[in-house]
């Protein structure tokens, strides 16, 4: 199980480094900055951002 995971951090990490992936991270960034108004900068509309970040780094730290 352990070595499962590891070969799956290891490719996400690998297509999660490039630069497309980059550039649409940040254009998911601008998305969800110029929605806040919408949401009314809610607790919800900040989790959002808050959970995807949090699985990407634990993904490209593994």
């Amino acid at each position: 199980m352990q070595d499962a995971f590891r070969v799956f951090a290891r490719q996400a990490s690998a297509v999660l480094g490039t630069a497309w992936v980059f550039v649409s991270a940040i254009l998911v960034i601008v998305v969800w900055a110029l929605t806040g108004h919408v949401f009314h900068y809610s607790d919800t509309w900040q989790l959002i951002i808050n959970t995807g970040t949090t699985i990407v780094t634990f993904l490209m730290c593994s």
